[in-house]
């Protein structure tokens, strides 16, 4: 058990940004100013499970704890982006574990979406199209209407994420291999990346954790796609495709159609191919013929922090 000391005394503000893939946490003092930041395993509870999203996220908050030398009493405030978060059965379990662990913060617990939209637009209106283990678009106008599209999960929807990629690579070189699709260079290298030596082996991981495989090859994609590798290309061209239609249908929703559309980009899909990024840009001009591109100033984990913030009543902002 943490001893309670008084809020007085309970200085300073965590901030969470939570996926499928890794953990973002920031520490921020009373004034707002971040002091300390660390990242853990994923922290999805729908795709990880709430066990592993607990471990994930007490590594993260002890990390940032022992930087500054201060223990949970110390928390006022606490803001956690998660993927899974917009069910609201997800939302209370999580903020139940957190006030457990921090008697004298205050929470909240929201989506990974909402920080995300923080992070590039503040309390301004605009549309964020996230792309990393998940995808989704979601935006909000000047009068605080939302509309959002994706982000229901891998078995249905995600289309454009790096699970969405990753799993049409692997299912490329199995057509690859069976003479019903073309010759790609994912056959020469999706063992070695994954450190098998077949498919059973690359199969019994997918069995086990397929978040653990179908992410991770994405990077494979992106790279072979660079090199001109045209299966490679056209897996991220689809994807790029499909993520312009999210963003388009959140501006439509919006009532968007005949303005200029603020739209940033988020997630670890993006910057790691020149490729995909430009098919990405090209679908949204395609789609949104007056987009406006809009590059986020923070982290979602610094958006989430800077919600801590406000939530506890601190001095000053986040930065």
């Amino acid at each position: 058990m943490h001893k309670k000391i008084s809020n007085s005394d309970a200085t300073y503000f965590l901030g969470f940004d939570g996926g499928g893939t890794k953990t973002d946490c920031v520490l921020a003092d009373a004034d707002g100013r971040v002091v300390a930041r660390a990242s853990a395993g994923p922290s999805n509870p729908l795709r990880s499970g709430y066990t592993r999203s607990w471990f994930s996220l007490s590594d993260a908050a002890d990390s940032v704890l022992k930087q500054e030398k201060i223990h949970a009493g110390h928390i006022r405030g606490i803001c956690a982006g998660l993927g899974g978060a917009g069910r609201s059965g997800v939302a209370r379990r999580v903020t139940t574990f957190f006030e457990r662990g921090y008697p004298n913060a205050e929470v909240r617990v929201t989506t990974d979406l909402e920080i995300a939209l923080e992070a590039a637009f503040g309390d301004a209106e605009g549309i964020i199209l996230l792309a990393g283990t998940g995808s989704a678009a979601f935006g909000r106008d000047a009068n605080a209407r939302t509309a959002r599209a994706g982000g229901r999960g891998p078995w249905f929807s995600d289309e454009g994420s790096t699970f969405d990629i990753g799993r049409r690579a692997i299912q490329a070189v199995a057509l690859a291999e069976e003479h019903r699709g073309p010759v790609t260079e994912l056959s020469e290298r999706i063992f070695d990346w994954h450190q098998t030596r077949g498919w059973d082996q690359l199969m019994d991981q997918i069995s086990k954790n397929a978040d653990s495989v179908f992410p991770k090859t994405f990077p494979l994609v992106a790279e072979l796609a660079d090199a001109h590798d045209a299966v490679s290309r056209g897996i991220l061209s689809a994807a790029a495709a499909s993520l312009a239609e999210l963003a388009a249908s959140v501006a439509k929703e919006l009532g968007w159609q005949h303005r200029e559309v603020p739209v940033a980009k988020v997630g670890g899909a993006y910057g790691r191919s020149k490729y995909f990024d430009a098919a990405v840009d090209a679908g949204l001009k395609k789609l949104i013929p007056r987009v406006h591109k809009v590059a986020a100033q923070i982290s979602p984990a610094e958006a989430a922090v800077r919600m801590a913030v406000r939530l506890g009543g601190a001095k000053g902002n986040a930065a």
